[in-house]
């Protein structure tokens, strides 16, 4: 079954990078002349996703006013934050928004694009009967994430900061998600938590069937400067 639905985590402060962009969420910060949301919709609507559902928070008028209910064809929907959530808080605020037909969904970061095929990806997830199939690349900055293990069938084994590992793989910001796993927790919506911090360590320990997907294709965190001085570069690049 193909995914047409994805939840875009976009509400955060956006603190690192105020520098540069202090007037707009940084999901909308500007790409050669053009939000970033915009190259993040293009991409996966290109690939068959036909809503959005975006958990939104600071400065969220600023994407609710540029895009309103459709792009390009596709409807978009907000699961709006009353204070910062966090990434696993803005997921349950989100999930209020799925439909019965969304058993499996497509979870996306507001500030990373990873060319990723979606076809390839769903693929790996269902035939390996996965809860939440995280899409990994290679880490190119062991300092700045946070590294994961993996047994050579590609399940999860653990969480650990990169430092001693530059090889290690790092999430990429897009997960095949299963409903299910995310209706069984104990939390609601409404509380503040981290998806990478909590809930996918909950899910590990609670014996969850967590994989990883390794992917070679071009990546950008905007969270940063320097990444977002770059991203036009490596998102307008020949394919």
């Amino acid at each position: 079954m193909s995914i047409r639905t994805a939840v875009v985590l976009a509400g955060g402060l956006g603190t690192r990078l105020r520098s540069l962009v202090s007037d707009v969420p940084k999901p909308m910060a500007p790409i050669a002349g053009r939000p970033f949301l915009e190259y993040l919709f293009d991409y996966w609507i290109d690939q068959g996703v036909e809503r959005f559902v975006l958990s939104v928070g600071y400065r969220h008028e600023a994407i609710v006013e540029h895009f309103a209910g459709r792009y390009r064809g596709a409807t978009l929907h907000y699961a709006r934050e009353p204070q910062p959530l966090g990434t696993g808080g803005g997921l349950l605020m989100a999930l209020e928004h799925l439909t019965q037909a969304d058993e499996h969904f497509l979870l996306l970061n507001g500030d990373t694009w990873f060319a990723l095929d979606l076809a390839r990806f769903e693929q790996f997830a269902e035939q390996h009967h996965a809860d939440c199939c995280l899409a990994l690349h290679r880490n190119g900055e062991p300092r700045r994430y946070t590294g994961i293990t993996l047994d050579d069938k590609g399940h999860v084994l653990g969480f650990a900061h990169a430092s001693a590992d530059a090889r290690a793989w790092i999430n990429g910001g897009v997960y095949w998600m299963r409903r299910a796993c995310l209706e069984a927790l104990a939390h609601r919506a409404g509380q503040a938590l981290s998806l990478e911090q909590q809930l996918l360590p909950q899910w590990l320990d609670s014996g969850l069937n967590v994989l990883g997907f390794v992917a070679s294709g071009r990546f950008i965190d905007i969270g940063v400067p320097h990444d977002y001085q770059r991203a036009s570069a490596l998102i307008n690049a020949p394919r």
